[in-house]
Formats: structure tokens, sequence, C-alpha cells
């Protein structure tokens, strides 16, 4: 196989291009990049800085990949910016490459959907098969677990970590960390229930659904102090995997602490009647 690389485009001498590659109209590829095999850029797309794209990713017109943070403090420092194989970059999306105030690294994994006009900020941390809808704006240094979705004209606060299987509602502004499986929504987003839906479509059983429901009316619905709830809940599931994980994430360390819960919801109760 050979690259496909269109007359209009501009590709730095020091770029690194797979066979397979294809680099569509008016893009641009700056000397650091790296793309590998199969990679689709369509056109009028900028790659630049020490910047990989992984096998297989396609990128849309007008998205900016591995450009400088909007950090006023960065000053040209060769930090990174890393694409996963697979992942789709749509229309207008920006993935600024990272700080040397961070871990000098954005990361996007595999298999990863970023809409159109998103954006993804310096040092950023995106798992496998997360999906970004239609002008999500993530902060910097932001983490996110695998299978996460984040519904369209969301902001999600600089620091937030959101754990996987997660959900977030539409036009939300996320300030605090989401639990992993939890489902949280609002202008100043609350913690409304679990991801119980994508629970079932993604197979989890019945025995292990109906333990991290158990898990989280015990540390979100139940009256008191919440470390003693969390307390209860260590010792009551030691060994159950997926509430150990949540429960690993609440004691983790944390820069903007745990989003809090909201009321119940019809939905919410509908889903429960028929987990």
């Amino acid at each position: 196989m050979s690259v496909a690389i269109h007359q209009s485009a501009i590709v730095s001498p020091g770029a690194d291009v797979a066979e397979g590659a294809s680099i569509g109209p008016f893009c641009t590829v700056g000397p650091n990049v790296t793309i590998e095999a199969g990679v689709e850029l369509i056109s009028h797309v900028s790659v630049d800085g020490h910047t990989r794209i992984g096998a297989g990713a396609r990128i849309f017109p007008y998205a900016s990949i591995g450009l400088a943070p909007q950090d006023l403090k960065y000053k040209n420092e060769p930090t990174r910016c890393e694409i996963g194989p697979r992942t789709l970059v749509r229309e207008g999306a920006t993935i600024h490459r990272g700080s040397v105030g961070g871990h000098g690294v954005t990361t996007l994994g595999a298999d990863c959907m970023i809409m159109a006009m998103a954006h993804v900020a310096h040092d950023c941390t995106l798992a496998d098969r997360v999906i970004l809808a239609n002008n999500v704006m993530l902060g910097g240094h932001v983490e996110i677990g695998d299978t996460v979705f984040v519904g369209g004209g969301t902001a999600v606060h600089q620091f937030v970590r959101i754990g996987r299987q997660a959900v977030i509602g539409g036009m939300s502004g996320v300030e605090a960390d989401v639990i992993p499986y939890g489902s949280a929504m609002g202008n100043r987003a609350r913690l409304i229930g679990l991801n119980l839906i994508g629970l079932k479509r993604r197979g989890f059983s019945r025995p292990e659904i109906h333990a991290l429901r158990a898990m989280f009316r015990l540390l979100f619905r139940e009256p008191g102090i919440f470390a003693d709830r969390l307390a209860q809940a260590l010792e009551r599931y030691p060994g159950d995997a997926q509430v150990a994980e949540v429960l690993a994430f609440i004691t983790a360390a944390s820069r903007r602490g745990l989003c809090k819960a909201g009321r119940d919801t019809a939905a919410e109760d509908e889903d429960e009647a028929a987990a």
C-alpha cells in the first residue's frame, strides 16, 4: 500500500506517515506527527505537535489535533497528544496537546467518538469507547473512564473524574466527580441514579445490577453521615467487583470532590421497577 496525499495538503518532511494512510485536500501535518496505517484525514484537518494518531482513525474536516493548549503558562514545551486506533473525530472538534503543568500528554483511547465542535483540553485522559456528543467542552486534566457517554452541550470542569460506564445528560454542567456506572445531569449536575439502561445493554447480570442499586441506595439515599454509610458499604460488599470499583473511585484522591445526589426521578423509578 502507498500513502495517498492530496496535492493541496502540506505534510512536513519530518512527519511519519504510514502506508495506507490518506491525507485529504488542504490538510496540514506538522513535523513531529506520527500517522499510523489506515488513518484518514478527510480534508482541512490540522495536526501538529508531538502527536500520534492511531491506526484506522478518521478525522473529519476542520478538526484540530495536537495544537498548543489554551494555557497562558505554556511556553511551547514538547508535550504530546495521543489518539487511539479507530477513533472518530468529527467536524470542527479540537483536541489540544498536554502541558508541563499536567502530565504532559492528552490521551484518547481506542474506538472513541468525538462529535462535531467538541473540545478536549490539555492533559485530558479518555479511555476506550468514550463518546462526546456535539459541543461538549472538557476543561483541562479531566479523566473519563471507558464506555462513557457525555451528552451534547455539556461542560466538564477541569480536574473532574468520570468513572467508567457512566452517562452524563445533555446541557449539563459537571463540577464534581461522577461515580462509575452513575447517571448525572443538570445545570449544576447531580447524580440521579445509575446508568441502568447501559448496564443492561452491556450484559451485566441481574445480581450485579441489584448489588449496585443496593449500594447506591445506601450511599446516596439513606439518611446519616456519608462517611458512616461509606464504611458500611465497604463492610457489606467485600467480594463484589463492581461495587468495589465504585467504592475505590469514591475513596481515591480527588481535586473536585464527589458529585452530590439529586432527587429520585420518575425515569429512575421505572428503570428500577423493570430491573
